[in-house]
């Protein structure tokens, strides 16, 4: 078994070939991706077998999205993104809560490192879902 596969089982996931593709695809990625993006990437690598339809990507990232292991940005883009999880968040209600950057000339949207601390919160809210996005310009483009 390998790694993504053993990863995929300790969350409770079947450990389909197609669902062990996207999510080591996803842990490749510097910035977060569209369903769009994943699917022009799988579908070009995939001519012959044709097992990359709008429905597997879907029903595979949704799924990861409940276990817990992807998360989906809105970064005002009207597009939704997603990127991996932190494999080691450790605060009681599970949420990966952290900031997001987008830029507005090459239009990634990558999660920012700091984490928001869970002391933060008031005890009286119970978080469900947390979108935090700066929205400027990257070193890179800035550099251009």
């Amino acid at each position: 078994m390998t790694k993504t596969e053993k990863t995929l089982s300790n969350h409770g996931i079947r450990p389909t070939q197609m669902r062990s593709k996207i999510y080591k695809f996803l842990k490749r990625k510097q910035s977060a991706v569209t369903l769009r993006e994943m699917q022009k990437i799988f579908v070009i690598k995939s001519e012959v077998d044709k097992t990359a339809d709008k429905t597997t990507f879907y029903r595979a990232i949704k799924l990861f999205e409940e276990k817990r292991m992807v998360h989906q940005i809105d970064d005002g883009t009207a597009i939704a993104k997603y990127a991996v999880s932190d494999e080691n968040v450790a605060n009681t209600n599970g949420t990966d809560l952290h900031m997001h950057f987008h830029c507005t000339d090459c239009r990634k949207t990558t999660c920012l490192p700091n984490k928001i601390p869970e002391e933060s919160l008031p005890d009286e809210y119970e978080v469900n879902n947390v979108n935090l996005v700066l929205i400027g310009i990257c070193k890179k483009c800035r550099e251009k």
